[in-house]
């Protein structure tokens, strides 16, 4: 009799009730969305993380997750541009949350030209708006990888489930309070690993990382190629390879999912070491953990290869 009763109990428990149907855009995201949703679901990934959300096309069986989504989660039409058109065929009747319009977001320019020009005349301390820009429209779209924009998406994310789950709402602002607070202790944690590297030249290999280096006072020489990660034409490849050899670049940094031939060739005949950095999370185990794991190894990556 007590286990039938324990079982009536769980089976009436509002975290286990149908859970909304999520898709997300990006790994990162979606770890998000499984934070906040942790207990009572679990998100659809549409974009792989070895593939590059600039551009791609979907599989069938993303395509009927994005169909079947009651909600669904994306960075915005900056960053994938092509997902605008399947969003309004296939999920026409879902919730459409675009990170890029929650509130309380901080966003950056695209960087241009061979070489950064930084802009130290702005705040780029903790809490405060670095190098806002008016129109978020014409902002860089890797918005993630600043952990107090990923803690504001929480924020967005958890009152997106509350409403349409209100029997789930306290459990959703609960997870998304906890991973506020886990990204607080994890930006203090970065902060004391990257004050060595501070002031170290490096080079990107495209302008992906801009919200962290901003974020952490450790910014970029230069990209080899362009936001959209562009193949970079023969004069901008000569260009960099005078600013490689005028600034003393200590390391170049490729990413996992993208062929970077050019890199070497920009650094040929330097001392410039080579390191992965991965904006994505292409070797993270998927779920909740994935996306603060994807902040700890950037800083790691970077700290290790322009420790002094």
């Amino acid at each position: 009799m007590h286990r039938l009763f324990t079982l009536i109990l769980l089976m009436s428990s509002p975290a286990l009730a149908d859970a909304p149907r999520v898709a997300t855009d990006i790994a990162p995201v979606h770890s998000l969305v499984s934070q906040v949703m942790d207990g009572v679901g679990t998100p659809d990934l549409i974009i792989p993380p070895a593939a590059s959300p600039h551009g791609y096309a979907m599989r069938p069986s993303e395509a009927r997750a994005l169909s079947g989504a009651d909600l669904v989660v994306w960075v915005g039409p900056a960053l994938t541009p092509w997902m605008e058109e399947p969003l309004e065929a296939l999920a026409p009747n879902a919730t459409h949350l675009t990170l890029m319009d929650a509130d309380g977001m901080t966003f950056l320019p695209f960087r241009g030209g061979e070489a950064f020009s930084v802009d130290h005349s702005h705040d780029h301390g903790h809490g405060h708006d670095h190098g806002h820009v008016e129109e978020h429209e014409a902002a860089d779209p890797h918005i993630w990888l600043d952990p107090m924009n990923g803690a504001q998406m929480l924020t967005a994310i958890a009152h997106a489930l509350a409403e349409l789950d209100p029997d789930n709402a306290a459990r959703y602002r609960q997870n998304a309070e906890a991973g506020r607070a886990q990204l607080a202790a994890l930006t203090a944690e970065i902060d004391v690993q990257l004050a060595p590297a501070k002031d170290r030249p490096f080079i990107v290999f495209h302008d992906a990382f801009h919200y962290f280096e901003a974020r952490f006072e450790i910014e970029a020489k230069a990209a080899v190629s362009t936001g959209d990660a562009a193949k970079p034409g023969a004069g901008r490849v000569a260009s960099l390879r005078k600013q490689v050899d005028k600034v003393g670049v200590v390391c170049a940094f490729a990413e996992p999912q993208m062929d970077t031939g050019i890199l070497a060739t920009v650094i040929e005949n330097q001392s410039t070491k080579i390191a992965i950095l991965d904006p994505i999370g292409v070797d993270q185990p998927l779920g909740p953990d994935l996306y603060p794991e994807l902040l700890r190894a950037l800083a790691t990556g970077m700290a290790n290869c322009l420790r002094p």
